[in-house]
């Protein structure tokens, strides 16, 4: 409730006294998880929720970020190369495709630690999937996937819908519009591919 009135007011009190002391703040907050699903199922306070919510910038997971994983991939090894046993200048065409293949479930935390972990252990100079902790099974793996025509489908569907919300700030009706389906398929798009209204 303390904490409520006070992104609401911007007004506290010291321990012991009763005069409001008036405090220009910002509240920058983050999370990994859908509040929105959480109001609902209410392990989250909705009135808290909107005293948060005055601006919401989404970023999408590293999965969703086509192009920024090799960026990104680069960046750590100039991060780390002083690490290094060698004079490592950047990786293999294989460890490039499987980086770009893989979904990244750490997200970028994940990505920094298989690049540290390759310029620590590479003796070559150029660092190659095993470096990177890949397998045989995941190189195979990521091949298939690859081909996957319902894989590919599913990423295209995805990034449309999102688009279109993101487009019509989460207009449904509108969004459903522009993707030429109506707007119950839309709604059981989303719950498909786990999307949020915007």
């Amino acid at each position: 409730v303390k904490i409520l009135r006070f992104l609401q007011e911007r007004v506290s009190e010291r321990v012991g006294s009763n005069t409001p002391i008036e405090l220009d703040v910002r509240i920058i907050a983050a999370t990994n998880s859908d509040l929105a699903e959480k109001i609902k199922t209410g392990s989250f306070r909705e009135d808290l929720y909107y005293r948060l919510s005055v601006i919401q910038i989404a970023v999408p997971p590293l999965r969703e970020r086509e192009g920024d994983v090799l960026l990104l991939a680069n960046y750590f090894l100039n991060k780390y190369r002083k690490d290094a046993a060698g004079d490592i200048k950047g990786f293999t065409k294989e460890a490039k495709d499987l980086l770009t293949a893989y979904n990244w479930p750490g997200n970028v935390r994940e990505l920094e630690n298989k690049v540290r972990r390759a310029v620590i252990l590479s003796n070559e100079p150029l660092i190659t999937a095993g470096d990177l902790g890949f397998s045989r099974q995941d190189k195979e793996s990521f091949r298939n996937e690859a081909l996957s025509l319902k894989k590919a489908r599913s990423n295209l569907e995805t990034a449309l819908i999102k688009k279109a919300l993101h487009k019509t700030k989460g207009n449904v009706s509108i969004a459903a519009k522009i993707l030429g389906i109506t707007r119950p398929t839309l709604y059981d798009l989303m719950k498909k591919y786990k999307i949020s209204e915007y």
